[in-house]
């Protein structure tokens, strides 16, 4: 089904325009068998990434037309609580289009902590408690989108990662398949963003020299084109989840890989 995988480590840290280390980006390719390279931003081969950056090398990427799997580590949506506790539709696009009227993300200068401090936005009125958890952070042992400021927390990396999912989604339309909510299963020849979780897979890889942000972005990369190699990646896009949770995660989202014993 796909061409390319791109592993992204992201990170939620400062504004959109900030270089930071721990935004890494690794590609491999299905026709090779070289080891997952790493990307660094065309003004800078050898520096750092900021998200603004990152947003648009990976537009114009998936505008080509190479079927493309992008595996990113942040949450892609919220737990059923925050949609129930806010009294929103259970529906993915609309609460993309709430969060970010109250979580100006993407917008040039704003972060996440300013808007967490009430400095910027309105995001008190659409916050969370870090005991609420989706069914795939139950199942994974991940911590919650809500649980701020730990260590091995998505929380900042998914409030300040949507508004690019978004902007994704309304640049590339139909060229782009957002994995599970445009449906588990995908369309040939579409390319596909997916949440994922390194964890699953670092002890698969040595990590040579590389830092903990590359290690992430290089396992996802070789993760993906392993599973699409040996033939478990359709059975990580359609997982054997019962009726009930299909339609849980059809909102809350799933991590790729992420299996029901």
């Amino acid at each position: 089904m796909f061409e390319r995988f791109i592993g992204i480590d992201y990170s939620g840290a400062q504004t959109p325009e900030t270089r930071l280390k721990g935004l890494q980006v690794f590609v491999a390719h299905a026709a090779s068998h070289a080891e997952p390279e790493r990307v660094g931003p065309p003004s800078r081969p050898l520096g750092h990434w900021s998200r603004r950056e990152l947003y648009e090398w990976l537009r114009d990427r998936l505008r080509e037309g190479v079927p493309t799997l992008v595996g990113i580590d942040h949450g892609f949506s919220f737990p059923l609580a925050y949609f129930d506790a806010h009294r929103l539709a259970h529906n993915w696009p609309a609460f993309l289009d709430d969060l970010l009227k109250f979580w100006p993300t993407g917008r040039r200068g704003v972060a996440v902590q300013a808007i967490r401090a009430g400095a910027l936005g309105r995001g008190r009125e659409r916050s969370g408690s870090a005991k609420w958890r989706r069914a795939c952070e139950r199942l994974t042992r991940a911590k919650s989108v809500f649980h701020f400021d730990v260590p091995g927390s998505v929380a900042k990396s998914t409030f300040a990662g949507l508004a690019w999912i978004q902007a994704l989604r309304l640049e590339l339309g139909q060229g782009l398949h957002c994995w599970p909510f445009d449906g588990w299963q995908v369309p040939p020849g579409r390319s596909v963003v997916a949440e994922v979780y390194p964890s699953l897979w670092k002890s698969d890889w040595d990590r040579a020299e590389r830092t903990l942000d590359e290690h992430d972005a290089y396992v996802v990369a070789a993760a993906l084109r392993a599973a699409a190699a040996d033939g478990r990646l359709p059975d990580w896009m359609s997982p054997k989840l019962d009726p009930e949770l299909v339609v849980c995660a059809s909102i809350e989202g799933w991590i790729l890989g992420a299996e029901v014993d």
